[in-house]
Formats: structure tokens, C-alpha cells, sequence
């Protein structure tokens, strides 16, 4: 699994590399360093270049991998635009990836809100996030540095369980293909709960 999970990386920095953008770093909101570009992933420094892509100290070559160079060869010049957030469900082409949504990216996150929200300022600033209005409480934190997340959480109460919602700038899909959205709040929803020790 993992071998085709390389692959697939290496087939898209191929496809990146053999024709480039001249502004990819701008479209990236990456630093370049020499054929490398540097920016943030999953709350972590993230390498790109022609060999693979290194996020923290070791290689990925698994789906954030794939998130990651589908993300680059989607790079667009366009700005991050949060507002009016969208939910999963608004997203066109969405609906094959409903069910997987809620219960990867959402549903997974609720029976930890308590612990969430005891640890939402270190989820923030690994994440570059911010908390935000909504919810009981909400953060919004940036998985890539043109996409950035809305978690609205609501606390348990004697008549209802805690639950979570996943919002998405308005305009991610200009930078990540639906399959690749849905994948991107899966792994950041087990980033958060490696974070509570979840």
C-alpha cells in the first residue's frame, strides 16, 4: 500500500516539475529554496521538492502525501478567501464523499470536544489557527496555506451529545479537488486528535 501510495506522490511531482509554474512559490504561499519550496502542512514545516516531500523530520509518502502534491499541482494565484464558509455538503460534486466526511472528519472529533477545547490554544498555534465565533466554541486553523478549516464544536449536554461541524474557506476547492477536500479534513481531524491524545 504504502509503495503505491509513493507512487502516486512521484507521478505528481513529475507532472509539477516538468512544467512549472514560474510563480508556483506565490501560488503555493511557499518560501522557495532553490527547486524546493517550503511551507506549512498539517501544523508541521513541509518540503517539496523534485525527490518527495518531507513534512516535520521524515518523508510522507502516504495520503497526506498525496494531499500535499495534489495541493501543489492545483496551486492557483488566487487568495485564500474564509468567508462566507461552505460546508462539506456545498462543495460541488461532493455527495460520493458524504458519509465518509462526517464520520472521518467529524463524527470522529466528538467525544473528544472536552479535551479539544482544554487544548485549543496549542491546536492553534501549531495550526496558525485563531479561535472563532460559533458553537459553544470554534477554531479556525489552516491544514495548507491557502485552505483553512472552521471546527464548530458543541458541548454535551443532559439531552444532547457533543458534537462537530467542518466548514471550509470559501473558496478551497479552487485549490484542492473534492476527493483531496475530504481527505484534508480526515487528516486534520487526526492531527487534532493525536494532539488530545485521542
Amino acid at each position: 500500500m504504502t509503495d503505491n501510495y509513493q507512487k502516486i506522490v512521484q507521478d505528481n511531482l513529475r507532472r509539477l516539475y516538468a512544467a512549472p509554474p514560474p510563480d508556483l512559490d506565490v501560488r503555493l504561499g511557499a518560501h522557495p529554496d532553490g527547486d524546493a519550496f517550503i511551507f506549512d502542512a498539517f501544523g508541521e514545516e513541509c518540503r517539496l521538492m523534485p525527490a518527495g516531500i518531507q513534512l516535520g523530520d521524515g518523508d510522507i509518502a502516504s495520503v497526506p502525501g498525496i494531499i500535499v502534491s495534489l495541493y501543489a499541482l492545483c496551486a492557483a494565484p488566487e487568495t485564500l478567501v474564509a468567508e462566507p464558509w461552505r460546508s462539506f455538503k456545498e462543495i460541488p460534486n461532493s455527495m460520493p464523499y458524504w458519509g465518509a466526511f462526517t464520520s472521518h472528519t467529524e463524527q470522529m472529533l466528538a467525544p473528544y470536544v472536552a479535551a479539544i477545547h482544554d487544548k485549543a490554544v496549542d491546536i492553534c498555534r501549531v495550526f496558525r489557527g485563531a479561535r472563532a465565533l460559533g458553537g459553544d466554541f470554534a477554531l479556525v486553523i489552516h491544514p495548507l496555506p491557502k485552505i483553512a478549516l472552521c471546527y464548530i464544536f458543541y458541548q454535551a449536554d443532559e439531552e444532547f451529545p457533543a458534537t462537530v461541524n467542518c466548514l471550509f474557506s470559501h473558496n478551497a476547492n479552487s485549490f484542492l479537488p473534492v476527493d483531496g477536500l475530504a481527505d484534508l479534513g480526515e487528516y486534520s481531524s487526526k492531527k487534532i486528535l493525536a494532539m488530545v491524545g485521542g
